[in-house]
């Protein structure tokens, strides 16, 4: 594309756009069908010009112009208790429900992972010795140790924000971090598997997994569900920095981009059950069965919503990116 030639060829469309912007109060009708018209051309010469050649200063103004128009065309527009429901039961399961194929695997391939990690520890002593001395060892495994006075360590409100706040970190620098062709999200599922491992270990080596286990499942299983799911969307929008498909590497990276911030926030609502779940039901006195029934209860509810809400939003057309009317206008591209 000729850049000059262009911009000659449009400037006074441009122009022409700016000027019934600066009154729009007093358009005529057909007036105001010219500024619609205007402005679905702008903004196809705005995809144009980003595509092909783009030129910062002039991108910027047109971004400028295309951004008033819509505003003038679309109105202003808030957010309300209705976006929240649709958020709710259509955008964010039907987001986590098309990520399947990304999180699912991820999922078990991490599992087997912190298992394989903890039968290696807790079979070779000389690795058990590697991670602590004998003494700091017997502290975190004996009966009554930091493995089990972990979870009544803080008031179980503090503790279950404390909790929070640092899953939906995790969570979110999964789905941030992905777009680094998403290893920065394997190194930090492998911490995270690593620590599991760790504590399977330990525990297993004196004969205490089952102690274990009833201290991680309650929370853990919705826990590292969200954390599977945020870090299958991070390899997932790594994946498309790669393979775009059929959009363009920005349009694809948009999509994705924007149905990942979706995901941070939905994320952060089930993290958020996960963290009441270890502030107040882990550290709490009730038998082991039941506390972990509550886990299990709670992972089977997230998948209920994820494949029957989720599947059913997906095979509607929902993506969990925004309406169409929110995106910035793209030109077709060939598939």
């Amino acid at each position: 594309m000729d850049l000059d030639v262009f911009v000659s060829a449009h400037r006074a469309e441009w122009d022409r756009l700016d000027a019934l912007l600066g009154r729009r109060r007093s358009l005529t009708g057909a007036e105001v069908d010219e500024l619609v018209a205007l402005y679905q051309r702008t903004a196809t010469h705005l995809s144009l010009i980003q595509s092909s050649a783009p030129d910062p200063q002039l991108t910027g103004r047109l971004s400028q112009l295309v951004a008033r128009a819509r505003s003038a065309v679309t109105g202003t527009r808030r957010a309300s208790w209705r976006d929240v429901t649709t958020f709710l039961t259509h955008g964010f399961p039907a987001a986590v429900y098309r990520s399947r194929h990304w999180w699912v695997p991820t999922a078990l391939i991490s599992t087997l992972v912190a298992a394989l990690l903890g039968w290696w520890i807790g079979a070779h002593p000389e690795v058990q010795a590697a991670i602590g001395a004998p003494s700091e060892l017997r502290d975190l495994t004996r009966p009554g140790g930091q493995y089990e006075t972990y979870y009544s360590s803080h008031p179980a409100t503090s503790f279950a924000a404390q909790v929070w706040t640092n899953n939906a970190q995790a969570a979110a620098m999964c789905l941030v971090l992905g777009i680094f062709l998403g290893l920065p999200v394997l190194w930090i599922l492998f911490l995270n598997m690593l620590n599991l491992g760790v504590g399977i270990g330990l525990m297993s080596s004196v004969g205490r997994l089952d102690v274990f286990l009833g201290l991680v499942l309650p929370h853990g299983l919705l826990e590292l569900t969200a954390v599977f799911v945020a870090a299958g969307t991070g390899l997932r929008l790594g994946w498309t920095v790669i393979d775009p498909g059929p959009r363009t590497r920005r349009t694809a990276l948009a999509e994705e981009g924007r149905a990942a911030v979706g995901m941070a926030i939905g994320l952060a609502l089930v993290l958020f059950v996960s963290g009441a779940i270890e502030g107040f039901v882990t550290p709490s006195g009730l038998p082991t069965w039941a506390r972990i029934a509550i886990g299990i209860a709670a992972e089977l509810a997230f998948l209920a919503y994820v494949y029957v809400l989720g599947g059913r939003a997906s095979r509607d057309g929902a993506t969990g990116d925004v309406d169409a009317a929110e995106r910035s206008a793209t030109v077709p591209t060939a598939a």
